[in-house]
């Protein structure tokens, strides 16, 4: 918590769960027993301790949401309000720059303040214990073994209104000097001392100091603090029978007193005069409660547990049509963006493929570094305010056409580099900008071909966060195949876009390359109908999917072989090739029939059925999509010649400037 925003989600979060909590308790006020009227406050103590907005979940009401809007509407600010700690951290050196600033280090003083006001009455409280003189703890220990209870230090003081245990670590048992002290007194003394009530007061008035403005949170630590006091009297008076309980209760009525109440650090009995009332109506309602109600009690805590303390994950507010003049909307769209963060690489990358294609700057914003938040808001700003007059979501993302949004992106030679990942994100185009924006745009080549643009881009963690880096701009590429058929083709790779790595190799007047790819795809299918006859029918689903894991993995390759001295094709018989990979592990060099491949990486072929020393071919991967591709280490190739010469074994190795980067 390092400035009033982040106080503000703390506290507000809060006092979300606090008021579910009055509301569930006074629900099951006479039907739970006080264990878990005073146990439930556990979650609220979790709820306090845990930082708000952690992971872009949030606790039954969407504060973090609500703040980021209203934050970045009165000050501009697109950074996200981060709460680091559930306690103030040290503000940066330096005076206050805004009003806020001046709000937040009133708020640490406050906090300051009251600590050294409660560590001052706790110290006065220790000093005039010290002043005391030791007790005849006979009683004490007489009490202590019928019960089976702990015992500790006691001292008599002048001017107590009642008996107390003082402290955590050395605890002592405060008795008022010259007074005679009732056994079931002791009793409920030593009841708190057993159970650490004296610890719960510490927790619950550190509570008090970091919640100091909230008046709700205070109140919640009065009820706390009188439903440890109404548990202990439950214990009491489980071990006491008849006529004992009636005297407790005249005993609890002899005891209404407001000095040392709620005291730091103490378990003061007399917590109070309007409190007492409410302990002897209990103890006159007293039953023991059936074991069975135990597990019942566990279960409701369990079922409150989920959405106070692991509360739900964010999902993305309105991202589309927000209009030129929707400010509210599109804050609350660019808040929601920065709170749903990208969990997986693949997830970030299928964020930025559909914010590219969409043109969408909110999408853009769910896979962007937060330091980037605010330029990109201006740019959707200036496009909603300017001549054009687009809707607040655009956002330019430098394509050189139009995506077709029926076929999306796909995602060639995914690298795992410097803790991120690198690759080639390619979109096919319905229009292709070659000239640029203001030339007429084109639909194919003269030859039928279709074009795609394609980007690198780098996909890193940064936080909590998976971020994409676009590393450069957009490049075009006529692809091998004509636009109709481009998806296939685009689905297992196309020469005529970067390789993951190009493998070469130069022997007898032939220059042997090998380029060799690798796409990962996202599942982004969706229904859009369909009937009995055909089925289904689907379409690529435009909507980020943040959370997303690759759903499939496939490898390509090309072989081409090209003379460098004429006719050394002629001279060529067979040949065939298999990856070996690091480890030296590899298919078998198979002569196969014809032309063909093999799912392991092989393939076959000879000059004359193929016109001249080119082949293709891919497979699935073996391993799973989502762990980072393991590329062949090299080629070995077999060759054989019409002359009868013998086989030859060449490998083809990786050449510089080979790759996709």
């Amino acid at each position: 918590m390092t400035d009033l925003w982040s106080f503000l989600l703390q506290t507000l979060t809060a006092s979300g769960a606090a008021v579910f909590l009055l509301v569930v308790k006074y629900l099951f006020r006479d039907k739970l027993s006080p264990r878990w009227q005073f146990g439930i406050w556990g979650l609220l103590a979790l709820v306090l301790l845990h930082p708000a907005g952690q992971g872009g979940r949030y606790v039954l009401l969407n504060w973090p949401l609500w703040l980021e809007t209203l934050k970045t509407a009165l000050t501009g600010d697109y950074s996200l309000i981060r709460v680091i700690a559930p306690i103030p951290l040290p503000a940066p050196l330096g005076g206050p720059q805004t009003p806020l600033d001046v709000l937040y280090f009133l708020y640490v003083a406050g906090v300051v303040v009251l600590l050294a006001w409660y560590a001052l009455t706790y110290l006065r409280l220790r000093l005039a214990l010290r002043r005391g003189s030791l007790a005849d703890d006979a009683q004490l220990r007489r009490v202590a073994a019928q019960y089976d209870l702990p015992l500790c230090r006691a001292v008599e003081v002048e001017g107590l209104p009642s008996a107390f245990v003082c402290g955590v670590v050395r605890p002592v048992l405060a008795l008022p000097a010259g007074q005679a002290v009732d056994d079931k007194v002791l009793l409920h003394e030593l009841l708190h001392l057993k159970y650490h009530d004296a610890a719960w007061g510490l927790l619950i008035c550190l509570f008090r100091c970091l919640h100091w403005c909230n008046p709700l949170l205070w109140y919640c630590a009065d009820r706390a603090g009188n439903d440890a006091e109404a548990l202990c009297d439950q214990r009491v008076l489980e071990r006491l029978e008849g006529e004992d309980r009636r005297d407790y209760g005249r005993i609890l009525l002899s005891m209404a007193s407001g000095k040392y109440a709620r005291a730091t650090g103490t378990s003061s009995m007399a917590n109070g005069g309007r409190n007492i009332r409410a302990r002897i109506e209990a103890i006159a309602r007293f039953k023991r409660y059936p074991a069975g109600m135990a597990l019942a009690s566990v279960c409701v805590a369990l079922v409150l547990l989920f959405p106070l303390v692991l509360g739900q994950g964010q999902t993305l507010a309105k991202a589309n049509g927000l209009g030129h003049s929707g400010e509210l909307e599109f804050h609350t769209a660019m808040a929601s963006a920065r709170l749903t963060p990208c969990t997986t690489a693949a997830g970030a990358l299928d964020t930025y493929g559909k914010a590219v294609i969409e043109q969408n700057g909110i999408y853009r914003a769910l896979c962007a570094p937060i330091d980037q938040q605010a330029d990109l808001a201006s740019q959707m700003e200036s496009f909603a305010h300017g001549p054009d007059h687009w809707v607040h979501e655009h956002w330019e993302s430098g394509l050189p056409g139009r995506a077709d949004q029926t076929v999306g992106y796909f995602l060639y030679n995914l690298t795992e580099a410097d803790g991120g990942y690198t690759a080639v994100m390619v979109f096919p185009l319905q229009l292709a900008y070659l000239d640029g924006p203001d030339a007429p745009p084109v639909r194919e080549s003269e030859e039928g071909y279709a074009y795609a643009a394609w980007q690198t881009v780098r996909a890193e963690r940064q936080g909590d966060r998976w971020v994409v880096i676009p590393q450069g701009d957009f490049q075009v590429s006529e692809l091998q195949q004509a636009y109709d058929d481009s998806v296939s083709l685009l689905t297992w790779g196309d020469p005529a876009l970067p390789a993951a790595v190009t493998y070469a190799a130069d022997v007898d007047g032939l220059r042997l390359e090998i380029a060799y790819q690798t796409v990962h795809t996202v599942d982004s299918t969706v229904e859009t109908g369909g009937s009995w006859f055909s089925g289904p029918s689907t379409s690529f689903d435009t909507t980020p999917k943040p959370n997303a894991q690759f759903d499939a993995a496939k490898e390509y390759y090309y072989f081409t072989g090209t003379e460098t001295v004429p006719g050394a094709v002629d001279r060529l018989n067979r040949y065939a090739a298999a990856p070996v990979y690091a480890d030296g592990s590899g298919p078998s060099l198979v002569f196969g029939t014809g032309q063909g491949s093999s799912s392991d990486g092989t393939f076959w072929g000879n000059a004359w059925d193929s016109g001249g020393l080119q082949s293709g071919g891919g497979s699935g991967f073996r391993d799973d999509p989502n762990e980072a591709p393991v590329w062949p280490d090299h080629y070995r190739m077999v060759l054989s010649y019409v002359d009868g010469r013998e086989e030859q074994i060449v490998e083809l190795r990786p050449v510089e400037g080979g790759n996709a980067s």
